[in-house]
């Protein structure tokens, strides 16, 4: 998963790679909750699934915006850096995760995220 994120990333080595992949996974380890949350887990590399999982779940959920400033706020990153991180991180995610987990974990999610796993972002017709 690392080396994905740092070519996917253009990251200039893998520590920069691995720095980026705990902020954004302990991030949506903060965000999912139940299966969806269990069955990404189980979908990752070990040391990943320990990051994700070892997070408590916030009481409210954010949008991807305020997902992303949360992650710069907590990193001291910049919000563009910030953001190139959680698409990097989250890019992998989907590649693990697979289409099926990842629209549960979309519907599971407020607004703002599908942008982020690297998906458009559609609204239901009313």
């Amino acid at each position: 998963m690392l080396e994905k994120v740092r070519r996917d990333g253009a990251y200039p080595t893998r520590e920069k790679a691995d720095e980026a992949v705990r902020l954004v996974l302990a991030g949506l380890g903060r965000q999912l909750t139940g299966d969806e949350r269990v069955e990404l887990a189980r979908c990752l590399p070990l040391e990943a699934a320990l990051v994700l999982s070892g997070q408590i779940p916030a009481p409210e959920p954010m949008t991807g915006w305020a997902f992303v400033k949360d992650l710069a706020a907590r990193s001291g990153a910049s919000l563009a850096n910030a953001r190139w991180d959680t698409g990097s991180v989250l890019m992998a995610v989907t590649a693990y995760a697979g289409p099926a987990l990842t629209t549960r974990i979309l519907h599971q999610l407020p607004t703002g995220y599908a942008l982020l796993f690297g998906r458009a972002e559609l609204t239901p017709a009313a």
